[in-house]
């Protein structure tokens, strides 16, 4: 059922991005998701690889990855059960360096720099804020927009002024403009950068190649080839891989995003745009 005044393609792929998001925002699910990036592993294999969840923590989050297709579950034997990513999740992998060029290029630079797996959480956070996919096409597809018919679109069975909360959300965010009260809103530079981004998260959930972004009826449109650019960050690291081609073997694994280093990770710090 239509949860907008947008045509039902329209409201459909952004339901389906909506849910893909979703599906990998939780807490730790890129994480567990990155420490499957190669061959299959045991349980205690996993655990030792996201040695920072405390126990219990690990099996609800692998239950909530099968249940969403993204990992599978083999049992050999009774005793010898192993976890990997299904084509899906191989298939996810490089939306994720995307997201990171993204993040070091229109996100706020923090007091630290940031290991990428940080970058990809912060940039999650702001993309699943309640009704942020809805307000992001409808802008890409309007260039400009009222508040009022913004309201009538996105949510039209509620009362208009119910529009500004998530609004105010994506402006204090960084991916939406307004020149002040009453006046039209607009995408910012960062957020139609987000373009790519959302252009192949919708072609991954609609079960299409990765390369059918480039021809997203809103994303798509006069999305500029840019060269690919090097890693740039206030501190070095080993820079990523290009995006994998779709069906090629994955290039990267989790190891490219964060490291090995024993103790808890830092939690991703609150995503705020230009105010990070």
């Amino acid at each position: 059922m239509a949860t907008t005044a947008l045509p039902p393609d329209t409201d459909a792929d952004i339901a389906r991005v909506t849910e893909a998001l979703a599906m990998i925002t939780p807490r730790w699910n890129v994480r567990i998701l990155l420490a499957l990036s190669g061959p299959p592993l045991r349980y205690s294999e996993l655990a030792a690889k996201v040695s920072w969840l405390q126990n219990g923590q690990l099996h609800p989050k692998l239950k909530a990855l099968c249940d969403a297709g993204l990992v599978e579950r083999t049992e050999h034997t009774a005793r010898h059960v192993t976890y990997g990513h299904t084509e899906r999740a191989t298939a996810l992998l490089p939306v994720l360096p995307m997201i990171v060029t993204w993040a070091e290029e229109h996100l706020e630079k923090a007091d630290r720099p940031l290991p990428a797996i940080e970058q990809i959480e912060d940039s999650l956070t702001l993309l699943t804020r309640r009704h942020a996919a809805a307000i992001l096409w409808v802008l890409k597809s309007r260039n400009e927009v009222s508040g009022r018919v913004l309201a009538r679109i996105v949510m039209p069975s509620s009362d208009w002024t119910n529009i500004y909360p998530p609004l105010r959300q994506l402006v204090a965010d960084g991916l939406a403009d307004t020149e002040g009260n009453g006046r039209p809103y607009r995408l910012s530079a960062a957020g139609d950068a987000l373009g790519p981004v959302l252009g192949t998260l919708s072609a991954w959930a609609a079960g299409q190649p990765l390369d059918q972004a480039a021809h997203h009826p809103v994303w798509g449109q006069a999305q500029a080839k840019s060269k690919p650019r090097p890693w740039v960050s206030s501190q070095s690291r080993p820079a990523l891989p290009p995006a994998r081609a779709v069906g090629s073997p994955p290039a990267w694994h989790h190891r490219d995003l964060f490291s090995h280093a024993a103790g808890r990770p830092t939690a991703a710090l609150p995503a705020g745009g230009p105010r990070r």
